[in-house]
């Protein structure tokens, strides 16, 4: 079986092995593994893998170089028409020589690949929409258009479309899934975690506005000014980590508040286990992927009211849904401390929720979508 992807997310090549973003590449080698041949769609970097970079495991993927495409400004704008004749092209002529396609959605190259693949009504179908499919949800015209084009049965056949959460109302293309990172060998026998003081809270991620970073920093901040002893550690990199930088040293708040920069996920598996809380005051989600590592290892997830993240924090039985407003949000936190019989129940109950998505099942689950 040949296995094609179509994705925006960019690649790069080291001493012969084909790398991207870790998250996705981790998922990608669970489904290659179940296919003879992988062509891989996508826009490709001479830069050197970072170390949030992973590589394919399998010895059988192909890249096929497009380029990158933007519509942030009028010259991306210009510069996107000139390119897209080639970038449709290679699409196509990948396709064309396809058993299964596979998208990547939502992105600018995964709504080239939504129209491109009804003209392949035959050939079988996934996507991956790894953003927020609520139907309710305030989202960019483009992810709409995706959004409408993968559940119309008319214009995309033989496709299933992988969602995250559960809606009412949606076409047979549509199926809830799940994602995972963990295996079921790492459930370790239930221990009810203790909470007390200091209390260490994670934030784990981009440092970008989306993401909201320095609220996570000004939620731990007002906590400890109301008297808690309280420690922040952030993983990830961005455009906003001189403005945190400039915000925890203006305030007087280094010995609390440790950037930790991009790491492997090893390291950041360790800081889970460290850790009490998680924050993720993020703007938008599909299925935020830290939030259930973290609810894995018992931590505590402090999240917004955003896609899936109520379903899967069961309305705050097995976390804390936010608002983002710090008068508010502190008061919910600060009563729950004050609770730790609470934070012990919550966490148990976050650990078992997440639990039952482990990276065996949900291989299990692929292997169904390829060989059904």
């Amino acid at each position: 079986m040949k296995f094609v992807i179509i994705t925006h997310a960019e690649h790069m090549k080291k001493e012969g092995k084909v790398y991207s973003y870790g998250p996705y590449v981790r998922e990608m080698n669970l489904w290659c593994k179940h296919v003879d041949e992988v062509l891989v769609v996508a826009p490709f970097s001479s830069e050197a893998p970072s170390k949030i970079d992973l590589p394919y495991l399998q010895t059988n993927v192909t890249l096929q170089h497009i380029p990158a495409i933007s519509l942030t400004s009028p010259s991306e704008v210009l510069k996107t028409i000139i390119k897209i004749p080639l970038v449709k092209w290679r699409i196509f002529n990948a396709m064309r020589k396809a058993d299964h396609i596979h998208l990547r959605c939502p992105g600018n190259i995964g709504l080239l690949g939504c129209f491109i693949q009804i003209v392949f009504p035959k050939k079988t179908k996934t996507a991956k929409y790894a953003g927020n499919w609520d139907p309710k949800a305030e989202q960019p015209w483009s992810y709409k258009l995706q959004k409408w084009l993968l559940s119309n049965t008319f214009l995309t056949k033989n496709m299933q479309v992988l969602v995250y959460g559960e809606w009412p109302m949606q076409t047979k293309n549509i199926k809830s899934f799940f994602t995972a990172t963990y295996k079921a060998s790492q459930i370790k026998e239930s221990v009810l975690r203790t909470f007390q003081t200091p209390y260490r809270f994670v934030f784990v991620g981009s440092l970008s506005p989306g993401k909201r970073p320095l609220y996570a920093v000004q939620l731990v901040e007002t906590i400890k000014n109301k008297g808690f002893d309280v420690f922040l550690d952030i993983y990830g990199d961005g455009v906003e980590r001189a403005a945190l930088e400039a915000y925890i040293t203006e305030n007087e708040l280094s010995e609390r508040i440790s950037l930790h920069g991009n790491q492997t996920s090893e390291t950041v598996e360790k800081a889970y286990t460290n850790s009490d809380f998680m924050i993720l005051p993020s703007k938008s989600e599909g299925w935020p992927k830290v939030v259930a590592e973290a609810m894995f290892w018992g931590v505590i997830p402090i999240v917004t009211k955003i896609s899936c993240v109520p379903w899967m924090l069961e309305e705050g039985e097995r976390g804390v849904l936010i608002d983002v407003d710090l008068e508010t949000d502190t008061a919910k936190l600060v009563s729950l401390i004050k609770n730790p019989q609470n934070l012990g129940s919550m966490s148990s109950k976050a650990k078992t929720w997440s639990q039952n998505y482990t990276l065996d099942s949900f291989e299990a689950e692929i292997e169904k979508l390829i060989h059904p």
